[in-house]
């Protein structure tokens, strides 16, 4: 199954917090889109592997996504190292994207940033036909996205461009709150986390806001890259209203 873009990212729900609108958007306009997790989020305090599993389920239907997987990496201790690269490269192959949105490349926790790496030297590495990997006992096509962008997370970084998702932003809060046992979580028998509480869950929208408003638009998600971005027309701007 090709896809137009692939999200890939750490742990389940870092998608649905960074660029589930984007997503969306782009599905809405007739692209295949998809998410490829590296963790099961198993070290995470709230929650099991495989309730979030579920929840991450839950959340695809939502954004209408083509395909959601798995790879199994080993959350907070994974590496940029071969066997975590040919996993990931094994993916990107399968699902052939012209666009990878990824983690950011430094953030507050750790896995972010060192994911964020991992992935994009990997979407450079498939692109190479002298690494052979292999999907069902086929060999696999080499195969290099167009581009690959890293969505902001908890810290801020000025972005390189942001994208229009007002119409889907209810969409993205409602993907978001399918991971019950992390975000807006009740007073259980489990520790309250950094992100389970409302204030948390309202600073996600208030980023959405701040960053809308930059370009005139009320919610946008923005990206930094690490290449320089071409357009074809100047008409693909979004120009500020006044």
């Amino acid at each position: 199954m090709k896809l137009d873009i692939l999200a890939i990212a750490v742990h389940p729900d870092d998608v649905e917090l960074g660029c589930a609108g984007t997503l969306m958007i782009h599905a809405l306009q007739g692209m295949k889109t998809g998410v490829v997790d590296l963790t099961r989020g198993e070290l995470g305090t709230r929650g099991t592997p495989e309730l979030r599993e579920q929840e991450a389920q839950d959340a695809a239907k939502i954004m209408g996504l083509e395909v959601r997987e798995n790879l199994g990496l080993a959350d907070g201790f994974f590496r940029n190292d071969t066997m975590e690269q040919m996993a990931i490269i094994r993916a990107i192959r399968k699902y052939q994207p012209d666009i990878v949105l990824a983690n950011a490349m430094d953030d507050r926790h750790p896995d972010h940033g060192r994911a964020g790496k991992l992935i994009a030297d990997s979407c450079f590495l498939a692109g190479l036909r002298k690494i052979t990997t292999e999907e069902d006992g086929i060999q696999q096509q080499a195969w290099r996205p167009k581009q690959v962008f890293h969505f902001l997370q908890d810290r801020y970084h000025e972005p390189d461009f942001v994208i229009d998702i007002t119409p889907v932003m209810e969409k993205k809060l409602e993907a978001i709150k399918s991971f019950s046992s992390q975000f807006l979580a009740a007073k259980d028998h489990e520790p309250q986390t950094y992100i389970s509480g409302a204030n948390f869950f309202d600073s996600v929208i208030y980023r959405a806001k701040m960053l809308g408003k930059m370009v005139g638009v009320e919610y946008a998600e923005g990206y930094t890259s690490a290449k320089m971005i071409g357009i074809r027309s100047m008409t693909d701007l979004i120009n500020e209203t006044t």
